[in-house]
């Protein structure tokens, strides 16, 4: 076996412990090949001698060193709950596809939150992408201008709520300028999304 670099090999250490500090899950082998600047290849021997080493292990939750140990108490596990479509109306999602480790902190005093993949490009303005992981936290209220995953016909959707009192309506808004809004004389809210996770 070839002699491992010592500064790669704290790079992707470092890297790993970095990632899990900020969004409580393992990168990728892409993710760490891309961000160290090597090869996925290299990555995986430099994995696989971290592991010899006894500097890194690999558990229910990816990869494992002292540091990411001593963090998980300051780390959630929030269910995957499926798709949420930013766009037309859709079938309600339905079963849980996995938890996902987050730091505590994009939870707050939530007790019950709860995550969903956006589909669709109805809300890129509001920075929400597809394939963009959104961090809902469970309510049945919301405020004005909030976003909201609002169930309308046994149908869900996320979009901006805007209550129209004196019309006695609801407008849920897209943010995105090419589309149109819902207008129904009733929703339920599901969720308030309280923030969006790229890249996990």
């Amino acid at each position: 076996m070839q002699t491992k670099k010592p500064d790669l090999t704290n790079k992707i250490k470092h890297f790993i412990e970095e990632y899990y500090g900020q969004y409580g899950t393992s990168p990728s082998i892409r993710c760490i090949a891309e961000n160290v600047g090597c090869s996925k290849s290299n990555v995986t021997i430099y994995i696989d001698y971290l592991k010899e080493q006894g500097l890194l292990e690999i558990g229910e939750g990816g990869y494992e060193t002292e540091v990411t140990r001593a963090t998980e108490t300051n780390v959630v596990a929030v269910p995957r709950l499926g798709y949420v479509p930013c766009g037309p109306l859709s079938e309600e999602y339905e079963c849980i596809d996995g938890y996902v480790r987050l730091p505590a902190s994009f939870v707050g005093n939530a007790k019950k939150c709860f995550l969903l993949t956006a589909c669709g490009n109805s809300m890129i303005d509001a920075g929400i992408h597809d394939g963009d992981l959104v961090l809902v936290r469970q309510q049945e209220t919301a405020n004005y201008n909030d976003i909201v995953v609002a169930l309308v016909d046994n149908e869900v959707t996320l979009k901006r709520y805007r209550p129209d009192l004196a019309n006695r309506r609801i407008i849920l808004h897209p943010e995105n300028k090419r589309m149109k809004d819902i207008i129904v004389d009733e929703c339920m809210i599901q969720g308030v999304a309280i923030k969006v996770i790229k890249d996990l």
